[in-house]
């Protein structure tokens, strides 16, 4: 029985799998609210509590660069210790990778139907992969082909500089250097980065936010789903439009990541945004950015991508990644 744990900073989310005839199998599982917990180890204890059980392996997919098994998460003020977290569950050792590199070993364990496809690309597509996934924040990692199989690795290409592409992203720019010190694709691709990209509309006065409006975003806790929601719907030409231009700086970085990688094996789009804003990814403007690339735009086309719908996808990859014996 293993231990797996998808660690972000909006949810935690914990589950018992169990590994048995080369199948991962959730037994149970919970998911927690990040910030209402001072720690990982009291999430775990409040998860064993509830179901207690002796476990053979652990293994956790964090948001955050992991060194030397110890991360100091990213948008969450956690510090977690591989070797604390081993002691806390009487185990020699437990795995902590990067979240994206969870979800990476999470994809061999997924079936056909758990993608949607965006892109088809070339018949019998093979070599290495990429995976990029927006939601708190903007992760991003590669999935190494060594002629056998895929081995993922982690990165954190989701904090490099934001490079706009047209006059309006350079404005866009301009708006958010007044805001903050330094503007990586992460302010503007994920759920703060699509309220980031509603604020710069409304505010530059391109669009105008109707009464009603500024009313939910005044009461909500979060904007982004409100966001989202009116731009899915069409209720809100200013959400529409912050839709549209979030759609093409996530289909540009894809990109940019698929060049980097030279996924030619395919680009995987994870996180929780993606599944929700389906409908939209599934119509030109984020293809047309990805494959945006000059004289590149034919080994673009050529690549598979695909979005992932299954939201265990980490759990299951921090899971084989315990059962692959990899936990060192």
């Amino acid at each position: 029985m293993i231990l797996a744990g998808d660690i972000g900073g909006t949810n935690t989310r914990l589950a018992l799998v169990e590994a048995a005839g080369g199948g991962l199998r959730i037994k149970a599982e919970k998911t927690f609210s990040s910030r209402e917990r001072t720690s990982l180890e009291a999430a775990l204890a409040e998860f064993l509590s509830l179901h207690p059980c002796d476990l053979t392996g652990a293994s956790f997919g964090i948001a955050g660069p992991v060194r030397n098994g110890r991360c100091e998460a990213t948008n969450l003020p956690w510090v977690v210790d591989s070797k604390a977290v081993a002691k806390r569950l009487h185990l020699k050792q437990v795995g902590l990778i990067n979240d994206l590199e969870a979800n990476a070993y999470g994809i061999a364990a997924l079936q056909s139907r758990d993608f949607v496809i965006l892109n088809k690309g070339a018949r019998n597509s093979k070599g290495n992969r990429a995976i990029i996934s927006a939601g708190t924040g903007l992760g991003e990692a590669g999935m190494y082909w060594d002629g056998e199989t895929h081995r993922p690795f982690a990165s954190e290409g989701g904090h490099v500089d934001f490079a706009p592409r047209n006059l309006l992203e350079m404005e866009l720019l301009d708006y958010c250097l007044k805001r903050y010190q330094r503007v990586s694709y992460e302010r503007l691709v994920s759920g703060p980065g699509l309220v980031n990209v509603y604020a710069f509309l409304r505010d530059t006065g391109k669009a105008k936010e109707p009464a009603w409006l500024a009313e939910q975003i005044r009461r909500g806790l979060d904007p982004a789903p409100i966001i989202s929601q009116h731009a899915l719907e069409g209720k809100s030409l200013l959400c529409i439009q912050a839709m549209e231009i979030f759609v093409s700086l996530y289909g540009a970085e894809a990109g940019n990541l698929a060049l980097k990688l030279m996924a030619t094996g395919g680009v995987y789009l994870g996180g929780g945004i993606a599944p929700r804003i389906i409908s939209k990814l599934k119509e030109a403007e984020f293809m047309n950015a990805f494959t945006a690339k000059g004289r590149m735009r034919p080994l673009l086309q050529d690549m598979p991508v695909r979005v992932i719908m299954n939201p265990k996808t980490a759990l299951l990859g921090a899971a084989r990644h315990a059962a692959l014996g990899l936990c060192r």
